[in-house]
């Protein structure tokens, strides 16, 4: 090859013009020659459409030092310009100016003749090594000099070689301009340094801001390591996509969505193993949807939004998207019409009002079709679609309906069978159509002309070729088991889409959603509480709205939604089961009577979704509807016994125990006798009635119950069903109230390797499961374990649950009090105080949880010393226990504990002494002689005994704890050595799960 002999001296100055698509290229030129000590300027060149372009090329000269072209097949297509002109202007400016000028190609296309005279380097399929060598004997600089040759820890990487993960739609051929919104947005991402930047880009649909995002993420993706683009529109399938991330990123983590999250997000915050990431969330138009899901650390975050909402919660720094520039409009119609004259783009652009999604359709019209652009141009003026047979929705703006109309019947003219899948895409998520499950349907569920075209696979690839040809349709390929690329799915605008649905008839709009919930329904594995099955539901779940499946009477797909709602559930996605059933329940309502079987189940899961999002009282009223729907039913009528199943756990909720324990007693029966002990319905009332007897204090009775519901689900479902696991959760927790800590802690550890195993360390019952393994850790001394895993399960259950959550603040309860006794006091302060707030915006004051929670606040004022207000608190709370419960709760006596111990911390040695001999004889009868509450209660009296000088009796109190503590945990525990050190006991309160 022959190579222009230039000779560089050391800190010379090179200009390199690129266009603005190969910027990686210009990045990574300079900075080898800037590694060897030569200046150099990147200078993004686009000589515009009109003006002369010898005069711009001469303007290019102008730039300090040489100058290296850097060409491509973009290069020659800026402003754009014909062949003719570029070789009038080459053939003007190269020969005259041929020493200051060098050109290096990256093109595929031919260059233009005119050209050859700069003997262009090419650089094609070269490896990184030689690409350097030959640039730089290009210049006439030495290349054996030493220097880095691909990427070095500070350089961008060479263009050659991708990031180590890069997940980003194809990148747009066509696209044009948008460079002054490309440059701010990356002096915003770049500038914030080591801090990591959020940006989002806002306007109105249509105005191009996804593809921006997606040419930002190729134009300067080789300054990451990793780029990875997530559909936002939908939470579930954003987190879907986010959780793929974990095995690219070779975490060593298991299959459960939420511990897949939870590690891809902690590794971009580390930074490891790649410090430099780009996260674009496409579509983040609601903000509580994903925020949960936005990385921090030091990488870049990406939102494209219809919103501002992330601007004003200061998540994001928002740069508006504008529709084009009238110069861009030209140009972008000109590459895409190369027919159209500068006066039809102007023109064109004009009767669009430049937005980008209606250009972009008109164009690829007017590129494909014979029709006179003046004329198509008067249409669209005119706002006559009618003229092309199209009947429209005043939402749309003229242009967009006309445009839209006319290729709509273009299609139908020329490829009916494309026009005929079209209409059925759009009873699909417009983000990802699932062409692959629509192309794989039984025959007999799709319209005879559809299943002809499935199962003719080139006709197939044909009609959605046609489709991406001629619509805002995007195509998604992927490699089938035996490599044969296909069509996996398809992305439409949401614009599109809608414009589309509006278009169809009635009668369409019916037997399209008939087909495409049938579709769906032979895509349910029917079985919502299996978790190997969770990630079809995943991707089911977005096509519910859109196929028309919560307006279906067919009671399969009825069964389909409720699947779905089910598996939000089981997945710990309440609020998105919720939102689900809600939805379901107002349609189904207007055509369901709440006595049929699917109202039923959907009220059932109803009150149980609000009863798990902490909605207590809502709760309670859609139980209490579902109760009144079947009066006058035997008791054991199985649909009342149901909707009493929901009424239940929302009475449990609110601290209505007795009535719940009356409810549960009676349904239990009612099983028993109609379907045996063994039917899972059975053991789910037997289970209910255990939860509430430990509500109730009534631990051994519990016990009782949770183990013999252990066991029978072991024999019959296996040790890792969900319900056996939960039965084992509950028999652990219920040993270590009883004070038998040894076992529950041995039980515990293995109900959570099976937990994590079954649902992963992100579920809400595997956190339940690891917050009782911290307690019992806790219990049995062993401090450092209980922390660290106590600190871990309410930092996620934030994340995953939010702080006000039921589940997160029993967990920041206990931790509270953790905290106030091993670390750090203002901390405990802090969380406690934090804690009853919420539980009384949650329940109310009456609350035995708020009653707790206020009680934990006068232990952390005794500890700073502010005496009268903590036994304020303690008074309080032994007050509001005993009427929240009755005298002989457990909670009652632990407030009767701390109660007592406030008044001898104030001097009244009488009233403590009196309490606390009283509270020893209930809690002897209540929980026996050797629970470590009672032992407590035993210590405490002798403390009261030892100030009013009753040294005998109170040494024999106090042998007799002493001796129970040393025979049930041994004489270093810390029960036992805090008697012997002859510390006042106290009781913190725990709230229980509901």
């Amino acid at each position: 090859m022959a190579e222009q002999a230039w000779s560089s001296a050391p800190g010379e100055h090179f200009t390199i013009s690129y266009a603005g698509f190969n910027r990686p290229w210009a990045a990574w030129i300079s900075h080898q020659l800037e590694r060897l000590g030569y200046r150099t300027t990147t200078l993004r060149w686009d000589p515009g459409s009109s003006g002369s372009l010898t005069d711009a090329l001469l303007d290019l000269l102008r730039a300090p030092g040489r100058v290296l072209l850097l060409l491509d097949n973009w290069y020659f297509r800026l402003g754009p310009r014909t062949k003719e002109e570029w070789t009038a202007a080459l053939r003007e400016v190269v020969p005259s100016h041929d020493g200051r000028l060098a050109a290096v190609s990256v093109a595929t296309d031919p260059l233009p003749p005119t050209i050859a005279a700069l003997r262009p380097v090419d650089l094609r399929d070269l490896a990184a090594t030689e690409a350097r060598r030959r640039i730089l004997r290009l210049l006439g600089i030495d290349p054996s000099l030493p220097g880095p040759a691909s990427t070095d820890e500070t350089g961008p990487r060479f263009p050659h070689d991708p990031p180590a993960i890069r997940k980003v739609p194809r990148r747009n051929d066509s696209f044009t301009g948008r460079d002054p919104v490309l440059e701010q947005l990356h002096e915003a991402l770049s500038s914030a340094g080591d801090e990591g930047a959020r940006c989002s880009l806002y306007g109105i649909s249509g105005v191009g801001k996804s593809q921006i995002a997606q040419e930002y993420a190729h134009r300067f993706g080789n300054a990451y390591d990793v780029v990875f683009w997530i559909n936002a529109n939908y939470r579930g399938t954003a987190r879907e996509q986010l959780a793929s991330l974990a095995s690219r990123l070779e975490l060593s983590v298991g299959q459960e969505i939420g511990d897949r999250i939870r590690a891809v997000l902690e590794a971009l915050r580390t930074g490891r193993p790649y410090g430099r990431w780009l996260m674009i969330f496409d579509g983040a138009d609601y903000m509580d949807q994903v925020d949960d899901l936005i990385p921090e650390g030091r990488g870049h975050v990406l939102l494209t939004t219809l919103t501002r909402d992330w601007s004003a919660a200061r998540r994001a720094r928002e740069i508006q998207v504008q529709p084009f520039l009238r110069e861009e409009s030209i140009a972008y119609a000109l590459r895409r019409a190369p027919l159209l004259t500068r006066q039809e783009a102007h023109d064109l652009a004009d009767a669009v009002e430049d937005l980008p999604l209606i250009l972009a359709q008109t164009t690829a019209w007017l590129d494909t079709n014979p029709m006179p652009a003046r004329d198509y141009i008067a249409l669209i003026r005119r706002g006559e679609p009618s003229k092309v047979g199209i009947g429209l929705s005043e939402q749309y703006s003229m242009s967009f309906q006309t445009s839209w109309s006319i290729t709509l019947n273009t299609l139908r003219e020329r490829a009916e069978d494309a026009a005929e899948l079209l209409k059925l895409l759009v009873f699909f998520s417009p983000e990802n159509i699932p062409v692959r499950l629509i192309q794989s349907a039984r025959a007999r569920d799709l319209p005879q002309h559809l299943a002809a075209l499935a199962a003719d696979p080139i006709g197939w690839h044909t009609a959605l070729r046609r489709l991406s040809e001629a619509t805002a349709v995007r195509l998604d390929y992927e490699a089938s088991p035996g490599q044969e690329t296909v069509v996996d799915s398809v992305q439409m605008h949401k614009l599109y889409h809608g414009f589309l649905r509006n278009d169809l008839s009635e009668t369409e709009r019916d037997s399209l959603s008939a087909t495409a919930c049938r579709i769906l329904v032979d895509a349910d594995p029917r079985q919502p509480n299996e978790p190997n099955h969770w990630h079809r539901y995943a991707n089911l779940f977005p096509h519910l709205k859109h196929s028309g499946a919560l307006d279906s009477r067919d009671e399969d797909v009825q069964d389909l939604v409720l699947n779905c709602i089910n598996y939000a559930r089981a997945r710990g996605e309440y609020r998105t089961g919720l939102s689900l059933c809600e939805q379901a329940l107002a349609r189904w309502r207007t055509f369901m009577p709440p006595t049929s079987r699917v109202m039923r189940l959907a009220m059932l899961q109803h009150s149980n979704l609000l009863r798990r999002s902490g909605r207590y009282q809502e709760a309670e009223a859609v139980g209490r509807e579902g109760v009144r729907a079947f009066d006058g039913r035997p008791p054991d009528d199985p649909d009342l016994l149901s909707a009493r199943n929901a009424l239940g756990g929302a009475l449990m909720a609110l601290a209505r125990l007795d009535e719940a324990y009356e409810l549960y007693e009676d349904m239990y029966r009612q099983y028993l006798g109609t379907v045996g002990p063994e039917n899972p319905r059975t053991l789910q009332a037997r289970e209910n009635l255990g939860s509430t007897l430990g509500l109730l204090g009534r631990y051994d009775e519990a016990r009782q119950v949770f183990e013999e519901n252990a066991a029978i689900r072991t024999r019959l479902f296996r040790a890792e069903n969900l319900d056996t696991l939960r039965s084992n959760l509950n028999a652990a927790r219920t040993l270590r109230m009883l004070g038998q800590y040894v076992e529950a802690t041995s039980r515990q550890e293995l109900n959570l390797r099976l937990h994590r195993d079954r649902l992963g360390s992100n579920n809400p019952e595997t956190m339940r499961a690891e917050h009782n393994l911290a307690l019992c850790r806790r219990r049995q001394g062993e401090l450092a374990g209980a922390e660290s895993l106590m600190r871990d399960v309410v930092a996620r259950s934030i994340r995953v649950q939010g702080p006000r959550h039921p589940d997160t603040l029993a967990v920041q309860a206990d931790f509270a009090t953790f905290v106030r006794e091993h670390g750090d006091l203002a901390e405990a302060r802090t969380l406690a105080d934090r804690v009853a707030q919420d539980y009384r915006t949650l329940v109310g004051d009456a609350h035995p949880y708020t009653i707790g929670a206020q009680g934990n606040i006068g232990l952390v004022l005794w500890e700073y010393g502010e005496r009268e207000e903590a036994v304020t608190l303690a008074e309080r709370a032994y007050a509001g226990m005993r009427a929240a419960v009755g005298e002989d709760h457990p909670w009652t006596l632990g407030t009767a504990l701390n109660a007592a111990g406030g008044r001898h911390l104030l001097g009244d040695d009488e009233g403590a002494l009196d309490l606390s001999r009283s509270t020893l004889e209930r809690a002897v009868h209540v929980l026996g002689a050797l629970h470590p509450l009672t032992l407590s209660c035993r210590a405490a009296l002798a403390d009261d005994l030892r100030a009013l000088r009753r040294t005998e009796e109170a040494a024999k109190h106090e042998k007799e704890a002493l001796q129970g503590l040393t025979d049930s945990y041994g004489p270093q525990h810390p029960h036992t050595l805090s008697v012997r050190r002859r510390e006042r006991p106290y009781w913190d309160f725990e709230p229980q799960p509901i």
